[in-house]
Order: structure tokens, then sequence, then C-alpha cells
């Protein structure tokens, strides 16, 4: 499991040091990739749990809670490939009760069966660390808790798929065990249609394409992913995009997805040199294209403050209804924080060929 934690969590007691003859409780799990080189563990755990620092992951492996593969170790013990590295207490992990909560939600559609709903950017949709509450979850929690079928103890009402936080768009959700497994079986044979439109770095080449690579973590920075072209490790993955607009070192593209992996567009998208427009995750926050300084840069950042996120919006959904049997589509609007840049490039973009007409 790839929790998020922080130097709190590993801070323990004197109660919490592990001593032969101890019950111990397992608060982290992972299993070395096969790719990965060979790496100090303070290191290793450093790149995979966030907010917290080398000197307190040092400390709990100097206390006896760093294991691998069933032994503790020290923080200069070097993981390979297949190890088995845990983070064990005396204490069993705490246990976050998640609450319902009146969070507004964009309904677009509705029954006793499904719900859809088109998701605003900077909601959390899975509780994790620093996110117990305020996520689709918890209104989730809230939006169910009439639907017999369900019931405050679960974590994931509903969920069949999932976008992530700063990702706006078109959402399906279950009301029903049925509904659940029926909507899963289809994104899982790839039988639902989804396209999304996002704004990328560069002037993409071809007017259509698609891209494939096996997606997994990246073994140097376990926060983020990367694309694996051998297939050697991580998951297939298939993006097929088309241009939609060019603004000469931006271009708008559509996106359709026969694969649903995490992070996969804004991975994929890295990997053929176009990143998406203020992707702070992969290095799109930056001016990647045009000059660096001047009126475009300061423009740039403008474009920025509006769209404080990355560029990413989940624009239709296409399933067969898991009671009717019937094909629904469901399309939106583009959200106004990408639609007012995209309307800013637009002008930006034709006062440039002018003055460039004129030169």
């Amino acid at each position: 499991m790839d929790n998020e934690w922080n130097d709190e969590e590993l801070q323990g007691t004197e109660a919490d040091q592990t001593a032969e003859g101890d019950e111990l409780f397992e608060h982290y799990r992972a299993q070395v990739d096969k790719g990965q080189e060979l790496l100090r563990i303070d290191k290793y755990l450093q790149n995979r749990l966030e907010k917290t620092s080398r000197t307190r992951i040092q400390a709990a492996a100097d206390t006896g809670n760093i294991h691998v593969n069933g032994k503790p170790v020290k923080s200069n013990y070097r993981v390979k490939p297949g190890d088995i590295v845990t983070i064990v207490f005396a204490r069993p992990p705490r246990e976050i009760e998640l609450k319902p909560e009146p969070i507004p939600l964009d309904i677009v559609f509705e029954d006793d069966t499904v719900i859809v709903i088109n998701k605003q950017a900077g909601l959390v949709v899975h509780p994790g660390y620093g996110n117990y509450s305020g996520t689709l979850v918890n209104a989730l929690m809230h939006h169910f808790q009439h639907v017999p079928i369900y019931s405050q103890n679960d974590p994931r009402p509903g969920l069949v798929h999932r976008l992530d936080k700063n990702t706006s768009g078109i959402m399906v959700l279950a009301k029903s065990e049925y509904a659940l497994a029926h909507l899963a079986r289809q994104f899982f044979d790839r039988t639902t249609e989804r396209t999304y439109q996002a704004l990328v770095w560069g002037n993409v080449a071809q007017d259509e394409g698609t891209i494939t690579g096996h997606i997994g973590r990246d073994v140097r920075d376990r926060k983020v992913f990367a694309v694996y072209a051998d297939g050697s490790q991580g998951k297939h993955a298939v993006t097929h995009y088309k241009v939609l607009e060019r603004f000469g070192y931006l271009t708008w593209i559509e996106c359709r997805l026969e694969t649903g992996r995490t992070h996969q567009i804004r991975v994929h998208l890295k990997h053929i040199g176009h990143t998406l427009f203020n992707d702070d995750t992969y290095g799109g926050d930056a001016v990647l294209r045009g000059l660096k300084s001047g009126s475009y840069a300061k423009f740039i950042e403008n474009c920025f403050g509006i769209l404080p996120r990355h560029a990413l919006h989940a624009k239709s959904l296409g399933f067969i209804h898991p009671k009717t049997g019937e094909r629904h589509f469901f399309d939106s609007e583009i959200p106004s924080d990408m639609e007012e840049v995209r309307e800013r490039l637009r002008k930006f973009s034709k006062a440039q060929f002018e003055l460039d007409r004129r030169v």
C-alpha cells in the first residue's frame, strides 16, 4: 500500500518501540520493484512516503521499526528487487472514522441505480492522509445515507472509477451492489467511452495519434508514474489523442482512453514531450516552450493564475445502464478556468500572427 505519511506517524513512544516477544502491528508494506537499483532504505522510503523526513525514517530504523523480509534493518540497508519492506509498531494502525458531509455535488443524472456527477477541480475522491474530510467519499456517504445498500462503514460508496484531485469532469457512481459490479465490468472490459480535453505544452506534430506504453510507479520517485515502453514493468496502457486547436507553443487536444491507469493521460503526454499545462507534478508549471522572459512569459504566468491546476477535464462518458441495458452518454461543458485560458490563448495567438505579418 502506498500511504501518505508525515513525521508524526513515525514518531513513536517507548511503548511503540519493537521488542522481542511484543505483538507487532503492520502500518506500511511495499514490495520493491524488480527494476529497482540498489538504494539505501531511508532514501527508498523517503521517495515513497510523502511529508516524511529522512531523519525520522532513520530514527524509526534505529529503533527497529523498519523491517525487510520480516527482520529489522538499519537505515543504511540497501533494498534490492523483491524485498518486502514493512513498518511495524507495537500499537495498531490509527483508525479514521469517515463521516457523511453535506458537500454540494453537481449532479448531471440520477435514478435508483446510478448517479452521474460533474466533479469540480480540487475535490479529492478518496480519503487519505491529510484528506479525511471534504472528499467525494464524504459527500457520497451523505448523499447515499438513505440508500439501503450503503452503510457509513463503506469506504468506497458507489465508486467505480476515479479522477485525480485537480481533474474535473464526468464520473458515474453506483447505487446498488449489482450496478457496482455491472459498471466495474464495463470499465474492466473497456466498453465504456471516455473522452478528455487537455491543454498541453508544445505544438503536437500529428493531428491524431496513439500512445502505447506500460505505466508504473517511477523507480526513482514513487510519488509519480513513468512509462516503461518495453513492458518490463507497470501495466499496459493506451491513449488516443486528436488535436482540436493549436496556439503555437501550446495545443488543445482531445484524449480517448482504452485503459484507465493512474495519471495515464498526464504520464503518456509527458512521455511524448507534451506535458499538461500547469501540471506541477510532472513539470508543466513552468514555461516549457517559448521565451522564458518578457511579455510572453508574463502572459503565461497570468494564465497559471487563472488556471491554478493541471489543464485536464473529463468531458464525456458513455456506458450501458446496468438496469435498463440502454446506452447512456453524458457530455459536459469545459470548466470556466480552462475556457478562459483557451480564449486568452486564441487572442494572444491572433495578435502574434498579425504582428508577424507586419514584420
